[in-house]
């Protein structure tokens, strides 16, 4: 009997690996409170299968039109799972692993099956070690909630590519642009690395030098804020950011010191990040589009995800 419910299991994952396997084209893609693993969770309310919304970004495109709800992040509404998966849009966008979207909508957004089923360990630990370094570089750390200790490793889970294959963040449309400076003059871009900041400014750049493996960046004094976050006037004016982990990778904008930037940037811990550069560009409608909607864009809430 067990042997004939780990079959069925089997068939299951194949039939939900071959649903994630052949999702719409990855071009039409618009840019974390768990415990272990227990085979299947006991929820608080008894799950139902529900149609992904449109407004649920995260999951547009993953290879099926329904999902279980509560999450398997415990999410028991709606509104919460779009919430809180919102946050990780920006991450996809950065195509720092092929497999970002089915491993973040298998769980926020779970395939209707009477069993919810997990994601390997491994796929999670390809996503982490791919994405760690994206993520690190706007002051976001791996969080706890998506440890991958937690998903199962030998049995039933989802999949997408082999367990041994190996993806290299250099490959596929990933940019190996530093990620604060890459999608210059992109609306959206703009505004996700709007939503990754505390604080944004107009300004130029005084100096711009190495420092272990980040690079330090000297602003001129004079600076016309966009977005004031907790900054005080005696920060701006002796601030200094940091490119973090961003000695070796390109970035155009800090090369002609001669150019008005906005600058984008988040204290973490005792250091400020850049976390966005584009230059100021006047005549390109993008980035007037751009600067226009930064007035009342609602950006999601990443400090209830990334902890």
């Amino acid at each position: 009997m067990r042997s004939t419910s780990r079959s069925l299991l089997r068939m299951i994952q194949l039939s939900v690996v071959a649903a994630l396997l052949f999702p719409c084209s990855a071009s039409e893609y618009e840019y974390w409170k768990s415990d272990t693993y227990d085979g299947g969770r006991s929820y608080g309310k008894p799950h139902q299968c529900v149609d992904i919304p449109d407004e649920l970004r995260l999951c547009h495109n993953v290879g099926y039109n329904q999902m279980l709800l509560p999450s398997l992040l415990e999410h028991e509404t709606m509104a919460e799972v779009k919430q809180q998966a919102n946050s990780w849009v920006p991450l996809v966008h950065k195509n720092c692993h092929p497999g970002t979207q089915v491993f973040l909508c298998s769980l926020f957004a779970p395939v209707c099956l009477e069993q919810p089923i997990y994601p390997c360990r491994w796929l999670c630990e390809a996503v982490r070690d791919s994405c760690t370094p994206i993520m690190a570089a706007f002051g976001f750390p791996w969080p706890e909630m998506l440890t991958c200790d937690k998903f199962p490793q030998d049995d039933v889970c989802i999949a997408m590519t082999q367990p041994n294959a190996t993806v290299s963040p250099q490959t596929g449309d990933y940019s190996p642009i530093c990620p604060p400076c890459d999608n210059e003059m992109k609306t959206d871009a703009m505004l996700e690395h709007l939503c990754a900041s505390e604080f944004a400014f107009k300004t130029k750049i005084k100096e711009v030098t190495r420092e272990n493996m980040d690079r330090k960046i000297v602003l001129q004094k004079r600076k016309k804020m966009l977005k004031s976050g907790n900054l005080k006037k005696k920060d701006m004016k002796t601030m200094v950011l940091y490119l973090k982990n961003g000695a070796d990778c390109p970035c155009q904008q800090l090369e002609n010191l001669g150019n008005q930037y906005l600058i984008m940037g988040r204290k973490v811990d005792q250091q400020y990040l850049l976390t966005g550069i584009h230059k100021w560009e006047k005549s390109s409608k993008e980035f007037k589009k751009a600067i226009k909607k930064m007035k009342t864009y609602q950006c999601p809430v990443f400090d209830n995800v990334f902890k």
